[in-house]
């Protein structure tokens, strides 16, 4: 694996974290962050839907930012969580943020993605008796196929927005340098809008960029990825350091 030099574009302390796993596995990052998370600001529907949390049976978070931002908010409304709810997460990350304030969260061992989390026979469980009210917890946009499958199968599903996902400024011809300087020899983007940011910094440069291997979480960013114009790209099945590192283990280095 250690042919591998990747352009990392999450946010920087995620960035940070995969590049110190990379490392010790002998393998070479940069980091070029095309995602901030940036927090919304508390709305009356925010708080109508926290308040409102001990209607809900379900909990589904789908990201790291939304179970912080999540937890802050209830925190806020509710001196103790009701003791009802069933936690779930995407992916072993988002978990972890939830398990550290003692909630028992359930998420898929296999795949960091909506699909892996309706497939759970825990959240399918839901579904034995009354038709469940289902919160989930999000930024703004996305993650559609599953409260689009949750109601399809009976349950009543609300979203609680919390923040949004911004391009940081770069400069024109930044991302063409980075590779260049680095002698980087494939992209991984975490989300659809990473992928999206990815394609708006790359501007002209796109088509050159898209010969790169690109590492995607998900076959959903996969498809979006070869719509695009990407010629090699790599479903991870995940976006954990876990996830990419069994997809690399799996796939040669390209010689630049």
């Amino acid at each position: 694996m250690t042919g591998w030099r990747l352009l990392l574009t999450r946010p920087a302390a995620e960035n940070q974290a995969l590049a110190a796993t990379l490392q010790a596995r002998g393998m070479h990052s940069a980091s070029l962050p095309l995602m901030e998370i940036e927090a919304l600001a508390e709305t009356e529907q925010q708080r109508a839907r926290a308040l409102d949390l001990a209607s809900y049976q379900a909990v589904v978070v789908v990201s790291k930012p939304a179970a912080r931002l999540g937890l802050d908010l209830f925190a806020r409304h509710w001196p103790q969580l009701p003791a009802h709810l069933r936690w779930f997460s995407v992916g072993a990350g988002t978990a972890q943020v939830l398990q550290v304030q003692g909630l028992l969260v359930s998420f898929p061992a296999q795949g960091d993605d909506s699909e892996a989390l309706l497939g759970l026979p825990s959240l399918q469980g839901l579904f034995d008796g009354p038709p469940p009210r289902v919160l989930i917890l999000r930024g703004e946009g996305g993650r559609e196929l599953l409260a689009q499958t949750l109601r399809e199968r009976g349950a009543s599903v609300d979203y609680l927005e919390l923040y949004r996902r911004v391009l940081p400024s770069h400069t024109a011809g930044t991302l063409r340098r980075v590779l260049h300087m680095e002698r980087l020899n494939a992209v991984l983007v975490s989300s659809a809008q990473g992928l999206e940011h990815l394609c708006q910094l790359a501007a002209a440069d796109w088509a050159q960029i898209a010969e790169l291997p690109l590492l995607v979480p998900s076959p959903r960013v996969a498809e979006l990825a070869r719509a695009a114009g990407a010629r090699h790209v790599i479903d991870c099945r995940g976006a954990s350091a876990a996830a990419v590192l069994a997809a690399l283990e799996t796939h040669p280095a390209p010689t630049l």
